[in-house]
């Protein structure tokens, strides 16, 4: 491929109020421009099942962003929901099924915070609803600092994809999630902890590229959180 490949970029949705007295969508303009400064073309997508296809059919690579929401614990059979949990069931659904059919067509595929979440529930696996309520001694997952700036370190398995990719086994980063994978999904491999044991990273050896990060490297805090982004567009690039 020699032309800028085309990365498909979820997005988050609000009802009326705020920006519009209208439904309206909304994306971060680093998700856009962490994608376009190393070589790629940002592509907004809408929620929209009925074009799932389509949108297959023109990206290169997908990039499921966070965003002010949980996935729907009923989507990966808990029987309860915590008082926390935020849905928006229109999204999760597009995502999950781009996820899904992405993987199937082996499109290079990369979550992030409430993403790295999103890719966990498609492949089978769960969630703890809340870090507090679930994890002893937890650190503070959200923080109350700006997410330009690091939180908390985290290690990277050796021998991963995201040790290749990054080259270093510790890692500052940002935080801003009160949930986290539980049960990792079909073929997901954890990368990274929190040390906490949170996870904070998984790759899914069996697909050409697909990596879930629970920090933002869209914040471009290390040179590392920018390497994330780049072999993205590699892999875009291999068509």
């Amino acid at each position: 491929m020699t032309q800028k490949p085309l990365i498909g970029i979820s997005m988050d949705a609000e009802g009326p109020g705020g920006y519009s007295n209208f439904p309206w969508y909304v994306v971060r303009e680093n998700y856009c421009s962490s994608v376009a400064n190393v070589g790629g073309i940002p592509f907004p997508l809408t929620h929209d099942l009925d074009l799932v296809e389509s949108y297959l059919s023109l990206i290169d690579g997908l990039l499921i962003t966070g965003g002010d929401y949980d996935v729907d614990p009923a989507l990966y059979g808990a029987p309860t929901r915590h008082p926390t949990v935020k849905i928006k069931l229109k999204r999760t659904n597009f995502e999950i099924a781009m996820v899904k059919k992405a993987l199937e067509k082996n499109i290079p595929v990369l979550g992030i915070c409430g993403g790295h979440q999103v890719i966990n529930v498609a492949l089978g696996g769960s969630l703890i609803q809340h870090i507090p309520d679930e994890v002893p001694d937890s650190l503070e997952h959200v923080q109350p600092t700006p997410r330009s700036e690091p939180w908390h370190p985290v290690k990277i398995k050796k021998e991963t994809l995201l040790h290749q990719i990054t080259g270093v086994e510790d890692l500052q980063v940002n935080s801003g999630h009160h949930q986290a994978v539980k049960d990792p999904g079909n073929g997901v491999v954890v990368n990274a902890h929190a040390p906490d044991g949170v996870i904070e990273g998984f790759e899914v050896p069996e697909y050409r590229f697909c990596l879930g990060i629970q920090w933002h490297p869209e914040f471009t805090i290390t040179p590392q959180d920018q390497r994330i982004f780049e072999t993205l567009i590699q892999e875009a690039r291999r068509g």
